[in-house]
């Protein structure tokens, strides 16, 4: 009578072993270890090569020995307050793909701006072994939260983790960490210079929040009107949520108080999607009249009508050059880097008119 399998099957067959993986794939032995370890660097056709040989034989690495390598568990986690939002979908999908290309499963997780649960989020994936732990988007950085991020990214390196801070400021010198910024200041800057390029003086800053990425637009907004010997007016500078709903009521009410401006830089595409919704209900012309410009360059961005004016901002690089660093770290011993924006011109801007200004 044939012996029962460990899970039961009828089938009593011998568990594959590394040397028949190597061979099934033309690699070596060492080359599988470091499919299997994920603490290697291996060329994306061999590893997949690995791979399919993997679940061809069917292989099960023993737990023991798994345990006693204290590796990782070819896992990366992507951190973000709400997924739903354009600008963190399309930072995921560069995650994701670049994940799937080194072999490892993507998990999302989502803190809705909870700084507790963002927490507890990071310690899960700790006890889960996750290789990589991407926190993407701004965060208010009071001295008890970035106390607590500091010790979460010695915990994670201690445990052969990373802590990789996405779209947001580093922590502070030899904390280690994989930083993946782009010129968040630098590009309000560039927009700022373009609409007082075009005689626009009167720019509300639409949409600002308490976080790292507001507080770097509203400096690079400041540094431009000082370039330019243009007095900065608080007036200007409104408050609200990165909504679409946010930016129809605030341009609303800025109409109805009748402040005067003739631009409006909104802080995200999405909530320059409600100015214009807004002004073209007041019969307010945009750009003969006013003025809309946006931040990030989300695909909605060229839908708009007219087509908005806005920061392009590399999500998808972003994403990917997170997973990429973090996981060769050997390779990559500069762990900061900041991408370049830039400003993108199209239908819902342009220079001053008579309207405008008088």
């Amino acid at each position: 009578m044939p012996k029962r399998a460990a899970d039961g099957t009828g089938d009593a067959r011998k568990r594959a072993t590394v040397k028949e993986v190597a061979a099934r794939a033309g690699v070596s032995t060492a080359t599988v270890s470091r499919v299997l370890g994920g603490t290697y660097p291996v060329a994306a056709g061999t590893r997949i090569r690995v791979q399919r040989a993997l679940q061809e034989l069917d292989y099960v690495m023993n737990a023991s020995a798994r345990a006693l390598g204290n590796t990782t568990s070819n896992t990366v986690a992507f951190v973000v307050a709400d997924v739903t939002g354009p600008f963190f979908a399309h930072i995921a999908r560069g995650v994701e793909q670049q994940a799937t290309a080194e072999g490892r499963l993507c998990l999302v997780c989502t803190t809705h701006s909870d700084p507790d649960r963002e927490l507890a989020v990071i310690n899960l994936m700790r006890e889960q072994r996750a290789e990589a732990v991407i926190l993407v988007g701004g965060a208010v950085l009071t001295p008890e939260y970035t106390e607590r991020m500091v010790k979460l990214a010695h915990a994670l390196d201690s445990d052969g983790s990373r802590l990789v801070l996405c779209g947001r400021p580093s922590l502070g010198p030899d904390i280690p960490e994989t930083v993946v910024e782009y010129d968040n200041e630098g590009g309000a800057f560039a927009m700022t210079n373009y609409l007082l390029s075009q005689g626009h003086t009167r720019i509300v800053l639409l949409g600002v929040e308490g976080h790292t990425t507001a507080a770097e637009r509203v400096a690079g907004y400041r540094r431009a009107l000082e370039s330019r010997g243009v007095p900065f007016d608080p007036e200007l500078v409104v408050p609200g949520v990165h909504t679409r709903a946010s930016g129809h009521a605030a341009t609303l009410e800025l109409l109805s108080r009748g402040t005067e401006f003739t631009a409006v830089f909104a802080v995200t595409d999405m909530i320059a999607a409600g100015v214009l919704k807004a002004l073209r209900q007041a019969g307010v012309r945009v750009p003969e009249d006013v003025s809309v410009v946006g931040y990030d360059d989300i695909p909605l961005a060229m839908d708009l009508d007219p087509e908005l004016t806005t920061v392009h901002v590399p999500h998808e690089e972003l994403g990917r050059t997170a997973v990429r660093l973090a996981l060769h770290r050997a390779n990559h011993p500069v762990q900061h880097i900041k991408m370049a924006t830039h400003v993108l011109v199209r239908e819902s801007s342009g220079p001053v008119s008579a309207w405008s200004t008088s």
